[in-house]
């Protein structure tokens, strides 16, 4: 079967003798990095900077070059873009959810970019009301994103975010949904959530500082001016950033703080804003604990006691601190306890067992315990919106790698399962019987065992000659699971063999999965990988001629680690965002995504620190300093927020044999060439704990 490679992975070895111009190379300008009385010079950290007029010349130049070596693809990027927009149903709305009287609905036109959102009132067959038509308000901005349409509780106000710059940083705005009229009331550097108080006129949200580090709270009254909002809280820990949220009861407002190993929670009446806020429990250092409330309780997934997969339990809201804790479900060794939806007569567990998401309903009584069956051999599910206390239903929502999005129903009573809506794929062509999906088991070089999910059209039998995408991650504990894309299809009916390695790093078979892939055991991701690879390869499914590596961002660091590692396995390999000059890049990483040790600059703090940094720094600059005919490569970068990737990249391919090498860039964000490496995997779930490091 012919090869073909998609946009993303049209690398230049297709079109060796094409090159119409050469490639341009970053100067060098030594830069002395100083810590722990030891001194590294970093020739490209100018590249950091992205307000320097060289560093944005560079990035164009990068871009010329990539068009030329791919040039020859034009045509074949054109019928890929027709074709994967193509399955795509512009004209497409959400699944209708009642809140407080009202249906809402999330609507999309066919030629539109931006949502439109409406509501009606009591009856799906109601009269319609506009809330917002996105693609007006986007109409004279180059960017424009709206988050956080939040309805107030006497359901007349509404307030709402924009981004107009691609920097994350959102104003928030008031509209009354009566008259249609905008307030003046606008509140600008802000995360872009906000939460009411159930008085109709407070309101809570977040600020961030100049690491974009969510860090205060503030408290604005309608009608006032903005800039003499009230201070309500300050984090003035740099490794923690804080948030505000609402529980489902409606009843309580929550302050969180989290790091990456520890959480604290405060609590407030939503019916009294003006109050003072009360601690559940102050934070102590390794112990993560969430917040829900019912009744007269608080529930929280902890890992109180060293419940390493969590465990659930439950406190008075009158008596919150640690010491009135209750188990409700304990920790169990074989089960990662992901999330939970609570009820009235139920309690809905969200559990990963063998890598494999187990929605487990439990009865209050103590009658019912059972789990919904799940046919496929690896998959996603999830719990989804229910907000509602007193309901005989669950939403869940369902993928798999042959199976499109689907929403569903499930009846407690009647134990039946109703699916409310399904992700079309358009053109007529696509049938799920057509494709293979399985899940194997690949034992890596120290015995264990690294499960990897793929899928294939049923027709491409596997080979030496069989074209394999390999994706990988492994970091912050976040996990990959197995589901559907309608991009991807452009390859696998093309031959390919899509696969998803589960390595170490990711929560994928239990926290203890994450520790053992972090921090010291870092190589354990890179090693699992490799081993992956070699596996398909010994076992021909296909060969290094026609092995491809797929990462982005950390995921970009384990591409940076196999290519130096292992380079004569792959043909070709994509990095998204790679971050991959770690020791550099680490000193501008905000402190709350470091943790302890793996911080080179304040790791000094413990007595191990000083050794642990040096360990770091051989570990990671000499094995990107190994000199290797490599595969054909392809970086990109955005030129808004990832310059330490651009920084990175540069620093990895300096003095480099490549077979050939695209490095580009987006003029937004690096949204769009993320969006196209996502969009071919389309499944990075986060579940509602804070990752950790990498």
């Amino acid at each position: 079967m012919q090869e073909i490679f998609s946009l993303c992975l049209t690398l230049a070895k297709l079109f060796f003798n094409q090159i119409a111009m050469k490639p341009p190379k970053a100067a060098k300008k030594p830069y002395p990095i100083t810590f722990h009385k030891h001194t590294r010079t970093d020739e490209y950290y100018w590249l950091n900077d992205p307000k320097n007029p060289e560093v944005l010349d560079y990035l164009k130049k990068e871009n010329r070059y990539a068009d030329s070596v791919l040039k020859p693809t034009k045509e074949l990027q054109k019928q890929l873009f027709v074709e994967m927009k193509s399955r795509i149903k512009e004209d497409d709305s959400s699944l209708p959810y009642k809140y407080d009287g009202y249906w809402y609905i999330t609507k999309y036109k066919k030629g539109k970019e931006y949502p439109i959102y409406v509501r009606k009132k009591e009856e799906l067959t109601a009269k319609e009301e506009l809330l917002f038509d996105v693609n007006k308000m986007a109409k004279d901005y180059a960017y424009y994103d709206l988050k956080s349409v939040c309805v107030s509780p006497n359901n007349q106000l509404c307030s709402f975010a924009e981004d107009k710059i691609s920097r994350r940083i959102y104003s928030i705005s008031f509209k009354n949904l009566l008259s249609g009229e905008i307030l003046k009331d606008k509140i600008e550097n802000t995360t872009g959530g906000i939460v009411w108080a159930n008085d109709n006129q407070t309101v809570f949200y977040t600020r961030k500082d100049k690491s974009l580090r969510p860090c205060q709270i503030y408290k604005h009254i309608l009608g006032e001016d903005p800039k003499k909002d009230t201070l309500v809280y300050e984090e003035k820990d740099p490794t923690f950033s804080c948030f505000v949220c609402k529980s489902k009861s409606r009843e309580y407002i929550f302050i969180g703080s989290s790091s990456t190993l520890t959480s604290e929670y405060q609590f407030l009446s939503a019916d009294n804003p003006h109050g003072s806020w009360k601690m559940v429990q102050e934070r102590t250092r390794g112990l993560e604990y969430s917040l829900e409330h019912y009744e007269d309780h608080f529930y929280t997934i902890t890992n109180k006691d060293g419940a390493e997969n969590f465990c659930l339990m439950k406190m008075p809201t009158s008596k919150p601190s640690m010491e009135n804790w209750k188990m409700v479900i304990p920790h169990r060794e074989d089960a990662l306890l992901e999330d939970i939806e609570i009820y009235k007569d139920y309690l809905v567990l969200e559990e990963r067992i063998q890598g494999l998401v187990k929605l487990r309903i439990t009865s209050w009584d103590g009658k019912q315990d059972y789990v919904l069956p799940f046919g496929e051999t690896t998959y996603t599910a999830a719990i989804g919106l229910n907000l509602e206390f007193d309901s005989q239903t669950l939403r869940y929502s369902y993928s798999s790698l042959t199976t499109p999005w689907s929403t569903i129903e499930y009846n407690f009573e009647s134990k039946t399962h109703t699916v409310l809506k399904e992700q079309e794929i358009l053109g007529g062509t696509f049938k799920k019987e057509n494709y293979f999906t399985e899940r194997v088991w690949v034992i890596a070089r120290d015995g264990k065992k690294v499960p990897v999910s793929l899928v294939r059209h049923k027709d491409t039998k596997p080979n030496e000659n069989t074209p394999f995408l390999l994706y990988g991650y492994g970091s912050y504990g976040a996990i990959v699971d197995a589901a559907f894309s309608s991009i991807r299809l452009s390859l696998l009916d093309r031959g390919f063999v899509y696969a998803i390695a589960h390595i170490r790093g990711s929560e994928y078979l239990g926290r203890h999965w994450y520790e053992d892939g972090k921090l010291l055991n870092k190589k354990n991701t890179f090693f699992d990988f490799i081993d992956v690879a070699k596996h398909f390869i010994d076992t021909k499914q296909t060969s290094p001629k026609h092995l491809y590596a797929m990462g982005g961002s950390a995921g970009g660091l384990l591409m940076g680690a196999v290519m130096n590692y292992a380079p004569e396995l792959f043909n070709g390999i994509l990095a998204a965002v790679p971050f991959v000059d770690v020791v550099s890049a680490h000193l501008h990483i905000p402190s709350r995504e470091l943790n302890g040790a793996s911080d080179p600059a304040n790791c000094a703090k413990n007595t191990a620190g000083p050794l642990i940094v040096f360990i770091v720094v051989d570990f990671f600059l000499l094995i990107f300093l190994r000199f290797h005919l490599y595969p054909n490569s392809t970086f990109g970068v955005g030129s808004n927020g990832f310059f330490n990737k651009l920084h990175s990249a540069n620093s990895i391919i300096d003095g480099w044999k490549f077979t050939r090498i695209v490095f580009f860039s987006t003029d937004g964000s690096g949204s769009s060439f993320v969006d196209v490496c996502h969009g071919i995997e389309n499944s990075l779930r986060v579940s509602s704990r804070k990752f950790g490091s990498v």
